[in-house]
């Protein structure tokens, strides 16, 4: 899958990663994907539960080397 804009989250623990995600996505068009890179183990719980409370689509998740990497669409 391909995406619009990439967020390197790698190294900031919660919640940053969510903070940082939620302000690049405002800035984006509805439909456009965000990948986001995460190395904080909290992700795996807080980007779903965010994507959940603001609407926006968890398009995919999965492990790249020791960074978790989320698809998220903009609603």
């Amino acid at each position: 899958m391909t995406w619009d804009h990439e967020l390197d989250a790698r190294g900031l623990l919660c919640p940053l990663p969510v903070l940082k995600a939620r302000k690049r996505l405002m800035g984006m068009a509805p439909g456009q994907i965000l990948r986001l890179v995460a190395t904080d183990p909290a992700a795996v719980v807080d980007v779903p539960h965010y994507c959940t409370e603001s609407g926006n689509l968890l398009r995919d998740s999965g492990q790249e080397g020791e960074a978790q990497i989320y698809l998220i669409e903009r609603r």
